[in-house]
């Protein structure tokens, strides 16, 4: 059984959007409830992502492959797995329920609507981060597909929630929420100005992890004839 485009990019607006609605949302819930730590303001935001992630993979993987990310759509048409006519529409929507979910969120706690983020988050440092973030998920999803698909929602869950703590730039690792979070002045926020070194890091960043999938992932004819290689070396040196 086939969905239809319509209900594809339905899945990349509709999931994207609430992946966005978890990031802006436990982000204010978790600054407001942190008592002005910033420890446990962003543990808040990140068990409330890794774990909303999940979910959202789960429930819409099936009918789009729930990428919510132009990234990993960019991943898959370098792979050629999506046309580019599909890529740009399921970017397009990613974007757009990207913007409506930080709306949404706002809308939950009273704030204003349309916003324009102070918060910085600039430097080569933060790029560095940004492009380590978008390579290690790419490589996640990519490799979690070959290897075991049905740990794909918790491989991704689990990579971001870390990735909130091992990286500079709190691991964004999305086009998506990169630009929609430059319209939330909240904890979650990211300046305009700081968003385009973001995303070209995101995007440099899953290029190269493609390349580096399709020759780490991938076996070769001569592997056979390279194991027996080692394994005659290995019975030489144990005689000497």
């Amino acid at each position: 059984m086939a969905y239809t485009t319509a209900q594809k990019l339905g899945a990349e607006a509709l999931g994207t959007a609430l992946l966005l609605v978890i990031v802006v949302g436990s982000g204010v819930m978790g600054e407001a409830l942190a008592g002005g730590n910033t420890a446990i303001a962003l543990l808040g935001n990140t068990i409330a992502t890794g774990a909303g992630l999940y979910v959202l993979i789960v429930i819409f993987g099936p009918v789009s492959g729930a990428h919510f990310n132009p990234a990993v759509t960019l991943a898959f048409l370098l792979r050629r797995d999506i046309t580019l006519t599909m890529a740009g529409a399921y970017a397009a929507v990613q974007i757009v329920g990207g913007v409506a979910g930080v709306m949404l969120a706002h809308g939950m706690f009273d704030l204003e609507i349309l916003q324009v983020s102070a918060k910085a988050r600039t430097g080569f440092g933060q790029a560095l981060g940004e492009a380590t973030a978008t390579f290690g998920l790419v490589l996640t999803i990519l490799g979690a597909l070959r290897f075991r698909p049905e740990s794909v929602a918790p491989a991704v869950g689990l990579f971001i929630t870390a990735g909130y703590w091992f990286t500079s730039s709190t691991s964004f690792a999305n086009p998506a929420v990169t630009i929609a979070r430059t319209l939330t002045d909240t904890f979650a926020g990211v300046r305009p100005v700081d968003a385009p070194a973001f995303l070209l890091a995101q995007f440099s960043a899953a290029a190269v992890a493609v390349a580096i999938a399709a020759w780490l992932f991938t076996p070769r004819d001569d592997a056979k004839g390279a194991r027996y290689s080692d394994s005659h070396d290995e019975g030489a040196t144990a005689a000497l």
